[in-house]
């Protein structure tokens, strides 16, 4: 096991903003799609390359405070609706990632009209905002039962018409001389997009196991704020997992590995509605069956990102059995390594133990019998399973730790009061 792990933030950021766009055909690509808008621009105003890259960045994943796939959905109609609170999450979840504060403050006023602005243009982030709010604007005029180069004329008369209104002059100029050109907006519905978009402005950045943790828990909090129900899950498999590998005698890498990749298990729910995330009652045998592409979706996500691979496996073999009868891989035995195993156990541990919305979680006694059940049947690991029973309240405290400090964090920043 290499002792440090090379992870370029461009592709990791790509790859997650692609994650985040799954959950319906009319938000594919919507985050992509403004992202070259906003480089194509910048292309033009020759702005510094840290410069450009924060408002990439920030173009990438502006949406990022958008928790439900119906909130999304509503920001396509923004003219509408109240677009101030995505945005204001938005910010409060990147700021705590050093290098994404600039991209923060970005995203934070992306829906600021320019006749809002008491600053100047010329002022860095009231240009660069304005850069993304027009960009984010004509993404969402595309119609995409349309050939884009029989409407592409219209979008850009409906820009001129907002020009000193929502969007400064100068923007708009930068607009219409990039989108002067067939090729721009051909490139915009481009089965190659996520080619193009990774040949664009990120700098030569590799992020440490420190940095990469800090932005597997960014995306842990996303993909939990999708359902209160399960508000605190990736957290719990995250501490449960990284407990168990410590105790079985995985390095310190190793252990931050699995923490990562507890925080991740679950990041392929974000192609998942919500109607089935927080469905109270059973699941019907067709929503059995989109829940159950979560996983695949999970593997698809981080495998992209270059020297995630063994990461992306511990994460998306979570609902794999030993006996070839778990999903979506079918793996067994032999192909299904510590980490994967550990992280089986990890998520069925910390599921049991969770309320949900048709159970209230379980006891010790309960949660012990169904281990053992499964362990005996040989569906998970007998030997992982003695080890969590074992250290079995050492684990759950490890468990209930983490799982607060997310519960406080969701409460304190997203006033979200009912979290388990």
């Amino acid at each position: 096991m290499e002792r440090k792990i090379s992870v370029d933030l461009g592709n990791l950021i790509l790859s997650f903003s692609d994650s985040m766009d799954l959950a319906s055909p009319e938000l594919t690509q919507h985050q992509q799609r403004t992202a070259l808008i906003v480089w194509e621009i910048c292309k033009l105003a020759n702005l510094s390359t840290e410069r450009l890259e924060n408002i990439f960045t920030a173009a990438l994943i502006h949406d990022i405070g958008a928790f439900s796939l119906e909130e999304k959905a509503s920001l396509m109609q923004a003219e509408n609706i109240n677009t101030e609170e995505h945005c204001i999450r938005g910010q409060k979840l990147l700021r705590k990632t050093p290098w994404l504060r600039d991209s923060a403050r970005i995203i934070r006023y992306h829906h600021t009209p320019i006749r809002e602005w008491n600053q100047a243009i010329y002022v860095a982030h009231v240009f660069d905002s304005q850069i993304l709010y027009l960009s984010d604007y004509v993404e969402r005029q595309i119609d995409r039962n349309q050939f884009i180069l029989y409407q592409h004329y219209n979008i850009i008369e409906k820009v001129k018409k907002l020009s000193g209104v929502e969007f400064h002059p100068q923007i708009v100029e930068l607009f219409l001389e990039t989108s002067d050109r067939e090729e721009f907006w051909l490139d915009l519905i481009s089965p190659r997009l996520y080619s193009i978009l990774q040949a664009g402005p990120f700098r030569e950045i590799k992020v440490n196991m420190q940095e990469l943790m800090n932005i597997s828990e960014l995306f842990r909090n996303i993909i939990d704020l999708r359902s209160r129900f399960t508000s605190t899950h990736s957290s719990g498999v995250a501490a449960a997992s990284s407990k168990l590998a410590e105790k079985f005698g995985f390095t310190q890498m190793e252990i931050d590995m699995m923490q990562i990749a507890g925080n991740l298990h679950d990041i392929g729910k974000l192609a998942i509605p919500n109607e089935i995330l927080n469905k109270r009652s059973s699941l019907t045998r067709p929503e059995i069956e989109i829940m159950k592409s979560h996983t695949y979706y999970t593997y698809t996500i981080i495998n992209k990102i270059s020297g995630l691979e063994q990461i992306a496996r511990w994460a998306a073999y979570h609902h794999e059995k030993l006996d070839g009868s778990g999903y979506p891989f079918r793996c067994r035995a032999k192909e299904l390594s510590s980490g994967a195993r550990i992280m089986a156990v990890a998520d069925i541990f910390t599921a049991l133990a969770e309320n949900r919305p048709y159970r209230k979680g379980m006891d010790q006694k309960e949660i012990v019998r169904i281990m053992r059940q499964f362990a005996d049947r040989s569906l998970i690991d007998s030997k992982l399973v003695r080890l969590l029973l074992f250290n079995y309240d050492e684990v759950l405290d490890h468990v209930k730790t983490q799982q607060r400090i997310a519960r406080n964090f969701y409460e304190n920043q997203f006033e979200i009061k009912d979290v388990q």
